[in-house]
């Protein structure tokens, strides 16, 4: 399988986190998180990680160098190394094309910093072709709430994202507006529309706040 995403079951772990937790910077047990890696890499081999941070950076990976740079994007055209890109409730976006593959990381930062065209275009300026995309796992634009001024703040920039909740407050439609902005730039995208906060299969830091992080996966 070239790209995928894991959830909360299969993996080790303990306390809060249940098990396939991927991340090493939320307080879970080191060893835990170390065997769930080698489960990772049994499956997919060499794999390359992000130190994610909201930015817009992109980093080109041909390797797995033992590195971890600060970075919300990986592109690689190794088909040799799998890149991920971990999550709970942000949007793991996986991009393809014949040339190269890309993870990754879009919350409401990463869309008004636009991370996502910054990749594609990197893409393209390496020799990708065709660009498709894949979202993965996200909160919804019915629960994702937020203050009216920062609704209003993103809303202004991707009019798509606005949304409201069941009971009517403000809410952000992330993987819409990714979905308008990536089609803007030619490069169509399929939403797996999995909702990160209503499914507890997956990680949800606003349903649980101290949680683990679920991954896509992503290879050439």
């Amino acid at each position: 399988m070239d790209s995928f995403f894991t959830n909360r079951h299969g993996g080790f772990s303990h306390g809060d986190y249940s098990s396939w937790n991927l991340a090493s910077h939320v307080g879970d047990d080191p060893a835990a998180i170390e065997l769930n890696r080698a489960k990772l890499h049994k499956q997919v081999g060499n794999f390359a990680i992000m130190s994610q941070v909201h930015g817009d950076t992109v980093v080109v990976v041909n390797e797995n160098s033992g590195e971890v740079p600060v970075a919300d994007a990986l592109i690689t055209a190794n088909p040799d190394l799998a890149l991920v890109v971990m999550v709970a409730d942000c949007i793991p976006l996986l991009l393809r094309s014949e040339e190269l593959v890309a993870a990754v990381h879009v919350g409401r930062a990463g869309l008004m910093n636009s991370v996502a065209l910054k990749t594609a275009t990197k893409m393209r300026e390496l020799g990708a072709t065709q660009i498709s995309g894949l979202i993965g796992p996200a909160i919804c634009g019915s629960c994702y709430e937020v203050p009216l001024g920062l609704h209003d703040q993103v809303s202004a920039v991707h009019p798509i994202a606005s949304s409201k909740t069941t009971i009517g407050t403000p809410a952000l439609d992330l993987p819409n507006a990714l979905i308008a902005a990536l089609a803007a730039v030619d490069v169509p995208v399929e939403n797996l529309s999995r909702c990160t906060l209503e499914d507890e299969s997956y990680f949800s830091y606003r349903r649980n706040q101290v949680t683990g992080r679920q991954g896509g996966v992503i290879k050439l």
